[in-house]
């Protein structure tokens, strides 16, 4: 009569192990991936930090990487603060800008 009890405990240990475990398998696959998009940057990617700045990667080192956000305007930020590929970003690295991209106004 008491193995009812056992396998209720058994269950209150169980299932935070394996939320735990589940979170440690996803962190790390995130981590993973932040890897993978870090070592696929190369210099003329249009690119998003973090804080939310556009700009393009002019020279990119192993700790910092140089962003061109107006013409002739560069800054220095650290790597890591690179979020993501600037959406819709498909341009030939040579100055021409994408067909379906918007011309400023002003």
């Amino acid at each position: 009569m008491n193995s009812g009890a056992g396998v209720g405990n058994l269950l209150v240990l169980a299932l935070p192990l394996a939320l735990l475990a589940f979170l440690m398998l996803s962190q790390r696959k995130r981590g993973r991936a932040v890897q993978d998009f870090q070592a696929a940057l190369t210099v003329g990617d249009e690119v998003v930090l973090t804080s939310g700045l556009y700009g393009t990667i002019t020279t990119l080192g192993d700790v910092a990487a140089t962003l061109e956000i107006a013409p002739g305007v560069q800054v220095r930020v650290d790597r890591r603060a690179i979020g993501l590929k600037q959406p819709g970003s498909d341009t030939t690295h040579d100055g021409a800008a994408s067909p379906d991209s918007t011309p400023e106004v002003g």
